[in-house]
């Protein structure tokens, strides 16, 4: 059993459910009064973020144009306007239950624990955790607190996600890049973690002249690299000690998560929920067909992400029943590098010496280089964005790349609503608060 798992099995013992997802206290471990070892309540802050993980690869895969839903009202996700909320009780409640009830730990070791290490590691799962949220939903309720007050009903007002940006996600990443190193260890946060993320941050606020030198630094690092092999970087058999993932959420089939409808991503993927039973979209396809036209031979990223008929996803194959084994990967070394190329071209750098970085992930798909392909910003933006698709398909990146690179009405091929860019917040929140947290704008 992974380690994180093994941490956390007499603890999850003793964890009780509570009525409200701001206001949950880790009932986990014991009273913060009491508690002088806080590894518990950390483990906890790792074990929450598992319910955010279905979501948010369905968020990120359904709501673009990689994947399709067969079955109403499912078929939400493909129509860009209010029917997103009748699918709360299956997406976005357990997702905000679950990344509020990480951050609502993580404070608890940020208040309480006396270990720097620790308190970088709970640091940076808060930062993971309102960046989810703010990537979902735009403006979000801000708790710093381990203990919040029920009756402080103005603490659950939205804050603007500019300022969950400013005023947590980054002064949290940077605190964590201080003092956590840059061993990584699987499913544990480590500096070249949070510096990926804050390069993230950076770049969904639009600000590359922050996000490059954060991304080169982990592009530079010399502890990790990517795989020779595409498929070496996906499987449960993959997952210990690879050189290309930096953090990955930890999955076990012997751990209950805060997932409980019996359909995890996997099984969306391969089409084993009759909602979708071939969920790739033949958008997608297409891409890979012009790939393999443009690209100077086959590209070795389709076998491995596609099925032979191409209707579904396998990059997590189920094979020998080890599809709850499978990591969620969060950040892998060839996503860090295609958004330094990103920020690259962004920053004014020549096309060359942007599209020369994609070079190995190039190689290692089997094609040719892409320099002297495009010569304008505007090209290479295009270039990048469509480099992303092919390689980080079904890993829950597509929506949210072209919501914050811009792309939505020219990829998805129509006239969207920005409104339509974020999902509902639960409806169950808003009732609970008597109207203190909003609804965003359409919904």
């Amino acid at each position: 059993m992974k380690k994180v798992y093994i941490l956390l099995m007499g603890s999850l013992l003793l964890t009780t459910a509570c009525d409200s997802d701001l206001d949950q206290f880790p009932s986990n471990i014991a009273s913060s009064d009491s508690l002088t070892d806080f590894e518990g309540v950390l483990n906890a802050a790792y074990y929450y973020q598992l319910g955010t993980v279905t979501p948010m690869a369905i968020m990120g895969e359904f709501r673009a144009d990689n994947a399709l839903m067969d079955e109403a009202p499912y078929t939400a996700f493909d129509v860009y306007d209010n029917e997103l909320t009748t699918m709360e009780d299956q997406f976005f409640g357990p997702f905000y239950s679950a990344a509020y009830k990480s951050i609502l730990s993580a404070n608890n070791v940020i208040e309480n624990s006396t270990d720097a290490v620790e308190i970088g590691e709970a640091k940076f799962l808060r930062a993971l955790s309102y960046f989810k949220l703010v990537q979902v939903f735009g403006d979000v309720t801000v708790n710093l607190s381990a203990s919040p007050s029920i009756e402080d009903t103005a603490s659950l007002v939205r804050q603007s996600a500019s300022d969950v940006y400013s005023n947590v996600i980054i002064p949290d990443l940077n605190d964590a890049i201080a003092v956590l190193g840059t061993e990584i260890v699987d499913g544990r946060a480590s500096k070249l973690a949070a510096q990926s993320l804050l390069g993230k941050t950076y770049a969904a606020q639009g600000d590359y002249a922050s996000a490059a030198p954060l991304l080169s630094a982990v592009v530079n690092a010399t502890n990790v690299s990517l795989k020779e092999n595409f498929n070496e970087v996906f499987g449960a058999e993959n997952e210990v000690g690879n050189s290309e993932i930096i953090y990955a959420t930890q999955i076990s089939s012997s751990i209950v998560d805060e997932y409980t409808f019996g359909s995890d991503f996997w099984n969306w993927f391969v089409g084993d929920d009759s909602k979708s039973d071939f969920p790739v979209d033949a958008d997608l396809v297409a891409a890979f067909d012009a790939s393999d036209a443009n690209g100077g031979g086959t590209d070795l990223r389709r076998a491995v992400t596609l099925s032979e008929d191409g209707t579904t996803a396998i990059k997590f194959p189920k094979d020998g029943g080890l599809g709850g084994e499978h990591d969620w990967i969060e950040i892998r070394l060839a996503d860090v590098i295609l958004l330094y190329a990103e920020a690259l071209n962004e920053n004014g750098s020549s096309a060359d010496d942007v599209l020369v970085l994609l070079d190995p992930i190039r190689t290692r798909a089997g094609l040719t280089s892409l320099v002297g392909t495009a010569t304008t910003q505007a090209e290479v933006r295009k270039v990048i964005l469509d480099e992303r698709r092919l390689e980080l398909a079904f890993e829950g990146q597509r929506w949210f790349d072209l919501v914050r690179t811009g792309a939505v009405d020219a990829e998805m091929g129509q006239t969207i609503s920005p409104n339509y860019y974020l999902f509902p917040v639960p409806i169950s929140e808003i009732l609970a608060t008597d109207g203190v947290i909003t609804q965003n704008p359409g919904y």
